[in-house]
Formats: structure tokens, C-alpha cells, sequence
């Protein structure tokens, strides 16, 4: 079986696609990934044979030289796209959202190819609502989807966000070791996602720094690119016990310590945090359609995490909640416990039959 699997730029989607690409070849399937050229030098990626890197532009809805340009990227795009599926010919393409997945999707509908997406989020993004007409099955990473696609139930099917097999819970001495960290301390993760976030990294060091009992911090702080020499520097001269990267491959070192994680809310964050029964504070990022707000409302109903908008951040809202989940440890036992409440899907093992099942 020949499966073509496509995706945007950015980690909430490729994580999921690289998870069930891992699946299917356990399956004896022949795997293509298609991902815009962009994502070439990826470090979530490694060289590989069976990905291959298309032309690839976001386009607005103005007619300056930059949407122009892109326009042409997109043609291109779509030409490489339509003789990838000419020379590959797939059995099944699988989409995971972006504008970037529509042109390839809509050659696959037209040469009469099975076609699944997966949505990742609560409220579906442009491409997916557009495609979700046209494909044979649409994969949800949330039940309330279904209440913005409007979809029968014989095409809808409730999946779950894959995740790639080595996220599971470490043992918490080894974890701590990795870091070199102490056993007895209270450990906070930080993360923006794939790209970082600036506002996030930055009221996160000021409220972090200013906590009382800051002597029994442990701190993993993922950056991104941007912020790395300067979170660096500054935990530095703060004096407390952190590590800072820039981007982490082993994030399952980081959750299998975590005791409270500060993070944004995007799809695969959300997944794992369900997958690891973290309690955590949701700072959403407040624009793309209130996508992240509605994931972390989710785990805010179920009782497992906070959240801040972003408008209302500051440090020292953000120290008045790390401070009071520091001092009242059974309400961090609750957040933990609400999970149980919440049966986590294997996404890549229900996502990999549905797609087998259309050959």
C-alpha cells in the first residue's frame, strides 16, 4: 500500500503526520511525506528518502509584490505537487491542515484517490473546513469538532492527536539526571511550542525569578531560536537551578519530572499534556481564529489546568498562580487527578486503521 501524507510548516502538524509515518511503515506500507521546501532545515526533521520538500507560500489577501510572489510559489507548489502524485501514485493521501495541503489533496480527489485529513485542533483551521466537503474521512482530535464541521457520522472519526512512540513517562530519576537536577525540588517546564514565544519566555523568567522559595525551583525552559542567548544569560545571573534550550528532541525527560508546565495551548502541546496527566497553566496564543484558547478550554472544564490570556499576562499574575500551586500541593494533586476522567485515545493506532482500512 502506498500512502502520500502532507502537512503545513509547523510542528502541531508535522509531529502528528511523523508519528503516523512511523506506523504505517511498521505496516509494511510505502510512506511519502510531502512538507513545503521552508521546512528543509528543519531540527524536528532528519534527511530522509521518503520526505520530499515542495515550493510552498502564505498568502494573504492583498495585491502587494510579497502576495504576488507567492502566488507564482503556490503554482509552483501545486505543478510539483500534481507530479509527485503522478509519480508516486498513492493508494491514500492524508492531509494534516494548512493551505499548503489543499492543492495536493484536491489532485488526489481528482484522479479518484482515497483522501483522510486530520485536524488537530478544536475549531478547524480554512484548509480543513474547505477539504472536509470533498475527502473521504476526516480524523478529529476532539469530539466538540464536530459541532463546527457538521459532518455524518460514518465520516467523521474521533482519532485523537498522534504522537510519536517515545513519548512516554521516563523514570523520574533518570529524568532528573538527564538534567542534572535534584530529587526534592519543584520542577516547572516552560515551552512556546515549535517556534518558541517571545512574551511568553520573558514574563515566565520575571515571575519564575521573583517567587518566593525560588531555592526550590528546577527549571526547563525551551526557548526557541530567537530567545536562547538571552534566556541563557539572564537565568545565569538570576541563580536558579535551570536548563535552557533552544529546542528539546527528548521532551519526555522534561514531562517525566514536571511537576506544573507553563506553555502555550497549540494541539499537540494539549495532547500531551493529557498523555503525561500534567497540571498546567495555558497562556494561548491570542490570534489564528482563537484555535489555542478553544484546545485549552478543554483542559480547563476537565479541571487539569489555568489559563492567562495573553492580554492579562503578566509576571506578577503569573507568580500569584505558581506561587499558589507551590504552596498548596493538593491542588496540583487534583489537576493530576482530573485527568484520569479523561481516556486518552491511542490516536496513531486508531488514525493508522481508519487509513489502512481504504485500500
Amino acid at each position: 500500500m502506498r500512502i502520500l501524507l502532507v502537512t503545513g510548516s509547523s510542528g502541531g502538524h508535522i509531529f502528528p503526520a511523523l508519528a503516523l509515518m512511523d506506523r504505517l511503515k511498521a505496516s509494511c506500507a510505502d510512506v511519502l511525506m510531502v512538507l513545503p521546501k521552508s521546512n528543509s532545515n528543519n531540527k524536528i526533521l532528519v534527511e530522509s528518502e521518503q520526505i520530499k520538500y515542495i515550493q510552498a507560500a502564505n498568502l494573504g489577501f492583498n495585491l502587494g509584490s510579497k502576495n504576488i510572489g507567492g502566488v507564482y510559489f503556490s503554482l509552483m507548489g501545486a505543478w510539483e505537487g500534481l507530479r509527485t502524485i503522478i509519480k508516486f501514485k498513492p493508494d491514500v493521501v492524508v492531509g494534516f491542515g494548512s493551505l499548503h495541503t489543499v492543492a495536493l489533496l484536491f489532485w488526489a480527489w481528482l484522479f479518484r484517490i482515497k483522501t483522510v485529513i486530520h485536524e488537530q485542533n478544536v475549531i478547524p483551521g480554512r484548509a480543513n473546513r474547505l477539504l472536509a466537503r470533498f475527502v473521504d474521512k476526516v480524523a478529529v482530535s476532539f469530539a466538540q469538532t464536530n459541532d463546527y464541521l457538521k459532518l455524518s457520522r460514518e465520516k467523521i472519526i474521533l482519532t485523537g492527536n498522534p504522537m510519536r512512540k517515545d513519548l512516554v513517562r521516563l523514570n523520574r530519576k533518570e529524568a532528573l539526571d538527564f538534567f542534572d537536577f535534584k530529587e526534592g525540588k519543584f520542577n516547572v517546564l516552560i515551552t512556546g511550542g515549535s517556534q518558541g514565544a517571545h512574551k511568553l519566555n520573558t514574563v515566565c523568567f520575571a515571575a519564575l525569578s521573583g517567587c518566593n522559595g525560588e531555592n526550590d525551583l528546577q527549571l526547563v525552559h525551551i526557548s526557541g531560536v530567537q530567545d536562547f542567548m538571552l534566556l541563557k544569560q539572564t537565568y545565569a545571573q538570576a541563580g536558579i537551578a535551570h536548563k535552557v534550550f533552544d529546542f528539546l528532541p527528548g521532551i519526555q525527560y522534561a514531562y517525566s519530572i514536571a511537576d506544573l508546565v507553563i506553555c502555550r495551548a497549540g494541539a499537540m502541546t494539549i495532547a500531551e499534556l493529557q498523555r503525561f496527566s500534567l497540571p498546567a497553566i495555558l497562556i494561548p496564543y491570542p490570534f489564528a481564529y482563537a484555535h489555542q484558547f478553544n484546545n485549552a478550554r478543554v483542559l480547563e472544564n476537565l479541571g487539569s489546568a489555568l489559563i492567562i490570556q495573553e492580554e492579562e499576562l503578566s509576571a506578577g499574575k503569573l507568580r500569584d498562580k505558581i506561587q499558589d500551586l507551590m504552596e498548596n500541593p493538593q491542588k496540583l494533586k487534583a489537576m493530576r487527578q482530573a485527568y484520569s476522567e479523561n481516556n486518552v485515545l491511542n490516536a496513531v493506532e486508531l488514525l493508522a486503521n481508519e487509513v489502512l482500512k481504504l485500500n
